[in-house]
């Protein structure tokens, strides 16, 4: 008998409980999202974030709440807040995932093909006589037509026929090296 009282009067608070949730949340509900709607703009997305903000007050303890609208306010202020850094971190994650899947990782046969050009430019400019190889490399490296003329020792003027010669003379090398033209 002592057991059926009780389990009564636990139904009883339970529905208690219930029937205070279901009032406090069709007087509270459409404030909570309008408020949320003013952080995140979406209307359906305040209203999934009201409902989360609601069913942590259901499971809250009410007791210990003195002023339940504020509560409300706070709790949809933080969960409409951590919502839209949710999303900025979801979007960064996947445009990552995006960027490391366009990336371009070369295979090892381009790797080797590279390889085989890089060579063969070796060889023709070793080949080369010494004058147009220091043009050449000088020239790709960054340096200016004075520098290049001090360093060959000739007229800065001079520098443009000897640097189009040389490079005409490794572009004829490298395509017999490579077998291009007989």
């Amino acid at each position: 008998m002592e057991v059926r009282v009780a389990l009564t009067k636990e139904n009883s608070l339970a529905s208690t409980k219930t029937e205070d949730f279901q009032e406090l949340f069709k007087t509270y509900y459409p404030h909570i999202v309008r408020q949320i709607m003013r952080i995140v703009r979406e209307k359906t997305v305040a209203e999934d974030i009201a409902q989360d903000v609601f069913l942590k007050l259901y499971h809250a303890d009410r007791s210990g709440i003195d002023n339940i609208p504020a509560w409300l306010t706070r709790a949809s202020i933080h969960a409409a807040y951590n919502a839209i850094r949710s999303d900025k971190r979801r979007l960064t994650r996947t445009k990552k995932a995006d960027d490391e899947r366009n990336a371009h990782c070369p295979s090892s046969e381009e790797i080797w093909l590279k390889q085989e050009d890089i060579l063969a430019v070796r060889e023709v400019l070793t080949e080369m006589d010494e004058r147009d190889r220091t043009l050449l490399l000088m020239k790709y490296s960054g340096f200016n037509y004075k520098e290049l003329a001090q360093a060959v020792q000739v007229e800065s003027s001079s520098v443009g026929t000897l640097l189009s010669r040389a490079r005409t003379k490794f572009r004829t090398m490298y395509k017999q090296m490579r077998g291009y033209c007989k």
